[in-house]
């Protein structure tokens, strides 16, 4: 819809400016008199000359995906209908991206859709497991509540995500700062004494050597070690892209010291909620489990939920076929079994949740308790045993001085 920008003054005499959307300028006029504005000109705004350029447009953030999830909720809760409940939140959207979403979404529905088929159209937006719990709630007449579920897990969601995000920026960026110094030291420093060190005339120790070797190779082939690294990076990412690829990256990632036990908490954690959330909101868990799998965001446990699957559709209970995967903790099976057994899985699944959140939280904190002294070690001793290679021929010189 054309956007309008105006000029004029209200009923009180006050002058105005602002933006509104229109059919065309006739209806663009006629908002304006209804909101009791005179306008001194309307024209339709000028074109963003980068709108149909899709990597300039601003990105749809789980966060607004969050905050428009909660307001349609508490709008359906307080009575307004659907469609208008969309129009206000279409209209008082900030993200020009997610506002011409939910355009869309908004029409899709006028024209007789249902919500949840309107928004299966904006996969990148609305992932399965969202349409799933939107059309559950759709069939079910509980969409508010639905709505307010799926906030709230969506939330819980991206704070775990934050926490392992946190646990990871610290290491990566020592990494970094490691590798530019040593870069910066043997690129530039290194040939200082390098050249000082030409001027004795002995020969120099094995560590002092081995450092000038490393500058040589380093100055001589720098575009070469960049090439290098970039492939290593594209090759990875490649890899990553095939089904066995990424299975074999996720299983090392698992068995990852210090690294692996965080992530199969957060998988664990994320299963659960995920599941049950869908099974709280009236989802068969045949189609949770589809959708939980395709969410896992790993291999190994995409596969091992599929195989559970299969094995339901067979008849069996939900407890065994865990087990029998080797994924899932045996707590979190016989918990399950429990759940059950008493006919309360989707309460036990949120109660295992919660527990192992709680263990993500401690597994940060033991991560960042450990890996910090690491770095520190790590960066220590590589900058340090640089520095003491460059100054081990002024030691021996000095001591065959006094010697």
């Amino acid at each position: 819809m054309p956007l309008f920008v105006y000029k004029g003054i209200n009923s009180y005499g006050e002058k105005r400016k602002g933006k509104i959307e229109a059919v065309n300028l006739a209806a663009a006029q006629t908002q304006l008199k209804k909101m009791r504005i005179t306008p001194s000109s309307v024209k339709e705004a000028p074109k963003d000359l980068f709108a149909d350029v899709p990597f300039m447009q601003p990105k749809v953030t789980g966060k607004d995906v969050v905050i428009f999830t909660r307001q349609l909720s508490t709008m359906i809760d307080a009575g307004l209908p659907l469609v208008q409940s969309l129009e206000i939140l279409t209209k008082q959207q900030e993200n020009s991206t997610f506002k011409k979403i939910l355009q869309v979404v908004r029409t899709d529905v006028e024209t007789g859709s249902t919500i949840a088929e309107a928004m299966k159209k904006h996969p990148a937006i609305f992932d399965n497991l969202y349409c799933n719990m939107i059309d559950a709630g759709e069939v079910g007449g509980i969409l508010d509540t639905i709505l307010s579920r799926l906030a709230a897990y969506m939330e819980k969601n991206m704070a775990l995500v934050k926490k392992v995000k946190g646990a990871m920026t610290y290491p990566v960026i020592c990494l970094c700062i490691s590798f530019v110094v040593i870069a910066v030291m043997l690129v530039f420093v290194v040939p200082v004494f390098q050249k000082m060190f030409a001027d004795f005339g002995s020969a120099l120790p094995a560590p002092t050597q081995l450092v000038v070797d490393m500058s040589d190779f380093a100055k001589g082939n720098f575009h070469i070690i960049l090439g290098a690294m970039f492939a290593v990076s594209w090759i990875v990412k490649k890899i990553n892209k095939t089904e066995k690829g990424k299975m074999k990256i996720d299983q090392l990632l698992l068995v990852f010291p210090i690294i692996g036990p965080l992530l199969r908490r957060v998988a664990v954690a994320k299963f659960t909620r995920t599941l049950g959330t869908m099974m709280q909101s009236g989802v068969p868990i045949l189609e949770a489990l589809n959708v939980v799998g395709r969410t896992a965001g790993n291999k190994v446990i995409e596969t091992a939920v599929f195989r559970v699957t299969d094995a339901i559709k067979e008849g069996r209970p939900l407890a065994e076929p865990l087990e029998e995967t080797g994924v899932f903790p045996s707590m979190v099976v016989q918990m399950i079994n429990v759940g059950e057994s008493t006919g309360a899985l989707d309460v036990m699944l949120e109660k295992i949740a919660d527990f192992y959140d709680e263990e993500v939280d401690q597994a940060v904190e033991n991560l960042t308790a450990a890996i910090e002294p690491l770095m520190m070690v790590f960066l220590g001793g590589l900058i340090g045993g640089l520095v003491i290679a460059m100054y081990l021929p002024i030691f021996s010189m000095a001591g065959a001085v006094g010697g």
